[in-house]
């Protein structure tokens, strides 16, 4: 097994899951009320009132007078570029949806930092066996397909600091094969989409492409992830198609 991989544990507790998904809806989208919360979660109005209580408790979130929760000082201290999550977050919502709806599978956006990425926004397909929300997860950018995406649109010399040995200093094992990364990233440029067949998640495969800004740089990585059984290689232009469609549409919306 590769310990670097993203798996849900065996045994998932539920509730921890739940509150989990809480902290980040509160950090990435702002305010919410308890109805809000429970229909987000899927769940009745008592349980998402008990979550966001424990989260009021430990600081997560805060509760104002009119019974909105905002995200708390412990969140507040993690935030990432809130305008900037909070504007890319918005423009591609009503996208990732529409997109879901038309390829049947979960929608993502996420952004790097460093040498990683995080995923700011997910929406969840609606069959029984799915790929379930991102939301708020990081993982190593080159394992996942927004990652590449935005690795592959850095000048080589900033590449090369980005991974510098002296960075991983005490985890070298973590620090990805530099020439098969480059690799990696000339066949994304060339393609101008991303295949990602089970790096960061066995059993998952996601294909995605660049959302980009006026001046022409990568701002996210678009994505879509499926479980590896529904993936099928002949609906890759489709998909690719569809996917390219939907980040212009994102693009718009900025």
């Amino acid at each position: 097994m590769d310990e670097s991989q993203k798996n849900p544990p065996p045994y998932a507790i539920r509730s921890v899951d739940h509150a989990l998904r809480l902290a980040a809806m509160l950090q990435l989208e702002g305010a919410l009320t308890v109805s809000e919360a429970a229909q987000r979660l899927g769940v009745a109005r008592s349980t998402a009132h008990r979550l966001l209580a424990m989260l009021v408790y430990r600081d997560f979130a805060v509760k104002d007078d009119q019974h909105v929760y905002r995200a708390g000082p412990v969140l507040e201290l993690a935030a990432h570029s809130p305008s900037q999550t909070s504007r890319l977050r918005s423009a591609a919502l009503p996208h990732l949806r529409h997109l879901v709806e038309r390829v049947g599978e979960s929608a993502n956006l996420a952004v790097r930092t460093g040498d990683t990425t995080r995923f700011i926004a997910s929406v969840e397909s609606h069959r029984a066996l799915r790929v379930s929300s991102r939301e708020g997860m990081v993982f190593p950018a080159h394992r996942t397909t927004a990652g590449l995406l935005l690795l592959a649109d850095l000048p080589d010399d900033e590449l090369d600091e980005l991974y510098a040995p002296d960075h991983y200093e005490g985890r070298p094992e973590e620090r990805p094969d530099p020439r098969a990364l480059r690799t990696d990233l000339a066949r994304v440029r060339r393609n101008g989409f991303a295949l990602n067949d089970g790096r960061s998640e066995r059993g998952v495969v996601a294909l995605g492409v660049g959302v980009r800004e006026p001046d022409g740089t990568v701002a996210a990585g678009l994505s879509v992830s499926m479980p590896s059984v529904r993936y099928e290689r002949h609906r890759l232009p489709e998909l690719v198609n569809t996917l390219r469609a939907a980040a212009r549409s994102v693009e718009a919306s900025l």
